[in-house]
């Protein structure tokens, strides 16, 4: 029997409030990557119509990380009827992110009743059966829940994971290993969470203070 080939993927950036949001469809599968202000459905789905899209197209939403600006409106997507798909090791970020928000930006707490939690090992068998090829891998730095989606056409989605030549201090090692990790997982291009998409930075040597 033939092996089944890997859907050709597609990447469009739905952001707003210089945040980007990103739709990664693959056949039937469209999975959103990075999930909007707390309080800004109108503008999500305002973001959505102008590249020609509906919450309806949507059938999976993942956060980088559980901050406002990246997982602000999941309970509404998950409402909505997208599968929420969390790394386990973000489970315990999720409570702290209603605290990083005022009670006027219209937050809904996260709930993970209906959310599909499983460990990043797991994640490329999981991603397969959307038809999408690719692997979700912890890369802390930003904070300690963040995750890069790798695709194995060579899209790196980081979220807001430093750029190496911004490290400095105890958390330096820390991010310049995430970004090692991306670089094993064959990414070549980075989509970021804030900004251009550009290449995969360049190995850094670590810098120690002088004493």
């Amino acid at each position: 029997m033939a092996t089944q080939q890997p859907e050709p993927v597609t990447i469009v950036n739905v952001g707003y409030r210089s945040t980007n949001y990103y739709v990664v469809g693959a056949g039937s599968a469209r999975l959103l990557i990075d999930l909007g202000w707390p309080g800004s459905w109108a503008e999500l789905t305002g973001a959505l119509k102008r590249k020609g899209l509906t919450t309806h197209d949507l059938t999976h939403a993942f956060a980088t990380h559980y901050h406002p600006d990246h997982a602000g409106l999941a309970q509404e997507l998950k409402r909505a009827g997208l599968t929420l798909i969390v790394i386990d090791a973000q489970v315990d970020a999720i409570p702290l992110l209603a605290q990083m928000v005022k009670p006027t930006d219209g937050y809904l707490p996260l709930t993970l009743d209906g959310a599909r939690v499983l460990s990043a090992g797991a994640s490329r068998a999981y991603l397969a059966r959307l038809g999408i090829a690719g692997e979700i891998i912890a890369t802390p730095g930003h904070s300690d829940d963040s995750m890069t989606l790798v695709l194995d056409s060579g899209a790196a989605f980081t979220g807001d994971l430093t750029v190496p030549w911004l490290a400095f201090g105890d958390g330096q090692a820390r991010v310049l290993q995430s970004w090692a990790e991306i670089r094993r997982s064959g990414a070549t291009t980075v989509y970021p969470g804030h900004g251009p998409a550009g290449p995969v930075p360049p190995a850094l040597e670590a810098t120690t203070d002088a004493g």
